[in-house]
């Protein structure tokens, strides 16, 4: 999720933990903890792109790392707060921080790899990595929460916060289950033949779905909105595996198959290579020339291909947000 849901997870998660003890100093130590794991980002800025984004969501996502990391951390806010918090419970407190925000991580399509060194990711793909429905609750009550005197008044105004955005999350997975039913009655009744589905939310939003399928010599992407009412159509786009055998042993390409989980294609254009990873959705819907929200040009660098990802603009946003709120509506 974003930074700000996860400071507010955070601190909502060290008040339970430690208010009691800590007061509101659990604001600090919440807001800091909440956002430890995604300091990967940060490590990601000193190597190329493509080492940055496959270490995101990895070793600082992993309970590994938290169990290691946790009764250090403690230690060192036992020593802050002298005679206030015991190794114990403030290491249960960083560890909770921490767990939680890969917890809600793992609701998104990006996923984390929780059981690092273990490659696999758990990703639910229920919720956009930005979701006002989910932050906006537990944030007001976390505000008022912060207004009453007593820790027992506090903790029951942030147990609420929580209630309420775990419900959400919850909901989110029941509708990912009936959009996952709509594409595959779509699927059945076109008689496609497929090999792989992925069903997942677009942006800021639980009404759009979209869905990635892999048939034999290509993939369909289609959407559905909880309010069609007309039949659920596929753009279909041709696998080129010519083009992908190519670049086969460019390290570069063989480190975002892995990234994109197998979930991708290769165009090219004007004598240069796009890996195109399917699974965060397009910005255009033309089959003939698509531009895909994440996608990396090879450039030729010393007779070596090295990839870069395509910069996206202001407009794509904007245009990719039109594209959500028309299509929210309904077909």
């Amino acid at each position: 999720m974003d930074s700000f849901t996860q400071i507010v997870l955070g601190i909502a998660t060290a008040e339970l933990c430690a208010g009691k003890k800590l007061q509101r100093k659990t604001l600090l130590y919440g807001a800091i903890l909440g956002t430890i794991p995604d300091l990967d980002v940060v490590v990601g800025q000193f190597l190329n792109p493509v080492e940055g984004v496959a270490i995101h969501r990895g070793l600082s996502h992993s309970l590994l790392f938290f169990l290691l990391l946790s009764p250090i951390l403690g230690w060192i806010i036992t020593k802050i707060e002298r005679g206030k918090i015991n190794l114990r419970s403030a290491s249960i407190m960083v560890f909770w921080c921490l767990l939680t925000h890969v917890l809600l991580d793992m609701f998104t399509s990006w996923g984390t790899q929780i059981f690092w060194p273990l490659p696999d990711r758990i990703a639910f793909k229920t919720i956009f990595v930005i979701d006002p429905l989910y932050t906006l609750p537990l944030l007001i009550y976390l505000i008022l929460a912060w207004r009453k005197p007593t820790f027992s008044l506090r903790r029951k105004y942030v147990l609420r916060g929580i209630y309420i955005s775990s419900f959400y999350l919850l909901l989110t997975c029941v509708l990912k289950l009936y959009a996952l039913e709509q594409f595959k009655n779509a699927l059945k009744q076109q008689n496609v033949t497929y090999d792989n589905l992925i069903v997942k939310p677009t942006a800021f939003n639980c009404i759009l779905w979209n869905a990635n399928v892999a048939t034999k010599d290509a993939y369909l992407l289609g959407d559905y909105s909880l309010i069609d009412s007309q039949p659920v159509t596929f753009k279909r786009y041709k696998k080129n595996d010519i083009l992908s055998q190519q670049l086969a042993g460019n390290p570069d390409f063989e480190t975002l198959k892995i990234v994109s989980e197998g979930w991708y294609i290769v165009t090219k254009k004007d004598n240069e290579y796009y890996f195109n990873d399917l699974r965060f959705g397009l910005l255009n819907k033309d089959p003939q020339n698509p531009q895909f929200a994440f996608s990396y040009i090879f450039k030729d660098e010393n007779g070596k291909f090295k990839a870069q990802e395509v910069p996206k603009q202001k407009r794509d946003g904007k245009i990719l947000m039109q594209g959500i709120l028309e299509r929210i509506k309904g077909n």
